[in-house]
């Protein structure tokens, strides 16, 4: 394998995932950068889900799908996949989201490029018919972790990191909000998070997105910042204050 071509592993959950996810399976499909797994985990869904995964996996042996004998949540599936990923890079991107046809290809590159461990992108929001709602979110150039104690600045399905250099790094077991405890894991340790300005991705708004309740994610973060982060009441109650702030402009 190429140094100049490492394979990426990407990670999707999927929970009763029927009605979008033919559609990111296919945005991987058209990456130009062609090096890649899809390593799918069901979380034990009831609708179709699995049988529209299992059709896309007999035609390419670069899909791959896993089942969870219950509904665990995202973290654990997640995690499922992190286990089976054997790419230098894993990359993610949730199952009613899409990337563009140069996502991973302009990416990697920008992280072989400057060695950079952990990197995201612009994305673009999108209604439930994939229509653009003319909304963009640009990352910041740079976050260290006491950045982003102030809010989730990270786009999970624009984010991948280097596990050559960073080794494998799991998702704490939280039913919300895990995947900004991952950048938190990360960037604690000393590194930092880049941002790629372009726009790479293509976030679904939709109904029940976890995004869109905005209330019910108070909780988690006190949880994340108190538990994983294990701050003190104080430092806790003050960044709450100030993601709560955030979220609520937008």
């Amino acid at each position: 394998m190429s140094d100049n071509n490492p394979l990426v592993s990407i990670i999707t959950a999927c929970y009763n995932s029927e009605k979008y996810i033919s559609d990111t399976i296919l945005s991987v499909l058209n990456q130009t950068y062609q090096n890649w797994e899809l390593l799918l985990v069901d979380d034990f869904s009831a609708d179709k889900t699995i049988s529209i995964i299992t059709n896309f996996e007999k035609r390419n042996d670069r899909i791959k799908l896993f089942q969870l004998p219950k509904n665990s949540g995202a973290a654990v599936a997640r995690n499922r996949a992190i286990e089976e990923a054997n790419g230098r890079f894993i990359a993610f991107l949730d199952s009613d989201d899409r990337w563009l046809p140069q996502k991973l290809e302009k990416q990697v590159s920008f992280m072989l490029d400057n060695a950079y461990s952990l990197t995201h992108t612009s994305y673009e929001l999108i209604d439930e018919s994939g229509n653009s709602l003319k909304k963009t979110v640009k990352p910041v150039a740079v976050l260290c972790y006491n950045d982003m104690l102030y809010s989730n600045k990270i786009g999970c399905l624009t984010a991948i990191y280097d596990q050559g250099q960073l080794g494998k790094i799991y998702m704490p077991l939280l039913r919300k909000r895990q995947d900004y405890a991952l950048w938190l894991k990360i960037l604690r340790t000393g590194e930092k998070a880049y941002g790629l300005s372009e726009i790479l991705s293509q976030y679904r708004k939709t109904e029940n997105s976890m995004s869109s309740n905005k209330i019910s994610l108070i909780k988690w973060n006190w949880k994340l910042l108190r538990e994983e982060e294990r701050l003190s009441i104080f430092k806790s109650a003050y960044y709450l204050v100030c993601n709560i702030a955030l979220k609520f402009k937008v």
